[in-house]
C-alpha cells in the first residue's frame, strides 16, 4: 500500500496534465511587457531556487555526520515536491481571483495547470514568469522548518506534513499579504519580500514542530556539527541567492531594484559582525557558525524591509536582529525546546524583528507604494504592523502544531529510538555520507 499510494500520485498528475495541457501557444506580447525587467526577473529567479541547495548545505553541516544526508534531502525534496503542488493549482490559489472577497485564499480554476498563463502580463513580465518567481519562494519556506525537528523526523511523514503546510498555512498567508485584494494586503501591511509569508510563517511552524516532536533521544549538548565548511558554503550561496530574493521582489529592473540590493547585503553585514561582537562580549570566541547565523539573520530581518527603507536603516535593521535573535538562542538553550538548529530564534524572531522594522523605517521617499514608519512620525503603519504581527504568528504556530498532529494519526512523525540512534542517513534512506 504504502508503494501504490506515491505511484497513484503520479498517474493522477500525469492525467491531470493530459487533461488540462494550458496555453500550447501564446498570444501577441503586450505591449507591457519589458525585455530588461524579464530578463532581470529571469535571473533572480534563478538565484532563488540556488537558496534551497545553499540551505541544505548551511542545515546540512550543522547536524551530526550520521543525519546529513537526510538533512539535505529535506530540502532538496521541496523542489521537487513543491513545485508540482505549485503548478498544479497552489499558484492558482495564492495569486489567482479572490474567493468570494474574503481576501485569505485565491480561486484554484483560475491559472489550474498553468492555464491563463501565456501571453498575460504582470506588470512588465509575463504571468509565468511571476508564477516560477514566487514558486522558489514557496519552495524554500517548507525547507526552512526542517533545522526545527532535524534528526529525529520519519521522511515520509515529512512529506505529508510540507504538503499540508504549504496549502493551508503558506498558500493563505500569501494570498492575503501579495494579492491585490488579500486581507493583510488591503489592511496596509508592507512585506516587500517575504518576512512574514515565509519567515515567519516557517519559524512558528518550526517552534510548533519543536515543541510536538519534543527532545532528540541523544543528549544536545553532545552535539558536534558534520562540516563547518558545509555551513560557510551554504551561506554563501543564501547570501548570494538573496539578492533575487530581495531586489528580484521589485520585479522590475530599475532603481528599486537597486536599492533592495544595497539594503540586503549592508543588514547582513552588519548582522553578521554584530553577532560575533556580540559572542565576544559574552566571553565567547568569535566562530564561524556564529558569523554564518548572524549573516542569515540580518537577510531575514531586512527581508520585509528591503523595497521600503534607506541604506543606512538597514544597518540598524542588521544590528538590532542580530542582538535580539542571539539573546533569543540564548534564551531557548536554557529551556526544554529543542529546536536542533535554532529556527525559530533565526527566522521566527528574524521576522518579526523585521516586520516590526519596516513599521518604524519605512518611507516613501524610498517606495512611493509603501508608508510612513513611526520614525518619520507616523504611528499608523506600526501599529498595523504589531495586529498583524500577532494575528500572524497565531495562526501559523497554532495551524502548523494541527497540521503536525493530523500528519502524525496518518504516519508517524517521528523514528523509532533504534532508528535515530542509527542516524537518518541509514534508517531513512539507507545511504552514508
Amino acid at each position: 500500500m504504502k508503494k501504490i499510494v506515491p505511484f497513484g500520485i503520479l498517474v493522477i498528475v500525469v492525467i491531470l496534465a493530459l487533461l488540462y495541457p494550458g496555453n500550447t501557444a501564446a498570444t501577441p506580447a503586450p505591449t507591457t511587457y519589458v525585455g530588461a525587467d524579464i530578463a532581470w526577473m529571469l535571473i533572480s529567479t534563478a538565484l532563488v531556487l540556488l537558496m534551497t541547495p545553499g540551505l541544505a548545505f548551511f542545515y546540512g553541516g550543522m547536524v551530526r555526520k550520521k543525519n546529513v544526508i537526510s538533512t539535505m534531502l529535506q530540502s532538496f525534496v521541496c523542489m521537487g515536491l513543491i513545485t508540482i503542488i505549485w503548478v498544479v493549482f497552489g499558484f492558482s490559489m495564492a495569486f489567482g481571483d479572490d474567493v468570494n472577497g474574503w481576501g485569505i485564499i485565491g480561486n484554484p480554476k483560475s491559472f489550474f495547470m498553468m492555464q491563463n498563463t501565456l501571453g498575460v502580463a504582470w506588470g512588465s513580465i509575463p504571468v509565468v514568469l511571476f508564477a516560477m518567481f514566487q514558486l522558489k519562494f514557496a519552495v524554500i519556506t517548507p525547507a526552512l522548518i526542517t533545522g526545527a525537528f532535524a534528526e529525529r523526523i520519519r521522511f515520509n511523514s515529512y512529506l505529508i506534513f510540507i504538503t499540508l503546510f504549504i496549502i493551508v498555512i503558506y498558500i493563505p498567508l500569501a494570498h492575503a499579504t501579495w494579492h491585490p485584494k488579500g486581507i493583510l494586503f488591503q489592511y496596509g501591511v508592507l512585506d516587500f519580500a517575504g518576512g512574514t509569508v515565509v519567515h515567519m510563517s516557517a519559524g512558528w511552524a518550526a517552534l510548533a514542530s519543536a515543541l510536538y516532536l519534543k527532545k532528540r533521544n541523544e543528549v544536545a549538548e553532545s552535539h558536534v556539527p558534520a562540516r563547518i565548511s558545509y555551513v560557510i558554503l551554504g551561506t554563501g550561496l543564501l547570501w548570494f541567492g538573496w539578492f533575487g530574493f530581495n531586489a528580484g521582489s521589485a520585479l522590475t529592473s530599475g532603481e528599486l531594484a537597486a536599492t533592495a540590493l544595497a539594503t540586503t547585503t549592508t543588514a547582513s553585514a552588519a548582522a553578521a559582525m554584530s553577532w560575533i561582537f556580540f559572542d565576544m562580549l559574552r566571553g565567547k570566541k568569535p566562530s564561524a557558525v556564529g558569523a554564518c547565523i548572524g549573516a542569515v539573520v540580518g537577510l531575514v530581518a531586512v527581508t520585509p524591509a528591503a523595497g521600503y527603507i534607506t541604506v543606512s536603516s538597514s544597518l540598524i535593521v542588521g544590528i538590532v536582529a542580530a542582538v535580539v535573535s542571539n539573546l533569543v538562542v540564548i534564551w531557548r538553550s536554557k529551556t526544554n525546546i529543542d529546536d536542533t538548529l535554532d529556527v525559530f530564534p533565526c527566522h521566527g524572531v528574524g521576522g518579526m524583528v523585521g516586520m516590526l522594522m519596516t513599521g518604524i523605517f519605512a518611507t516613501k521617499a524610498v517606495n512611493a507604494a509603501g508608508a510612513e514608519g513611526l520614525f518619520y512620525g507616523e504611528t499608523t503603519l506600526f501599529v498595523k504592523h504589531l495586529v498583524a504581527l500577532v494575528a500572524v504568528s497565531a495562526f501559523a504556530f497554532i495551524g502548523a502544531f494541527i497540521l503536525l498532529k493530523i500528519t502524525d494519526l496518518i504516519s508517524p512523525l517521528r523514528v523509532t529510538v533504534e532508528e535515530e540512534l542509527a542516524g537518518l542517513d541509514a534508517s531513512q534512506h539507507d545511504e552514508e555520507l
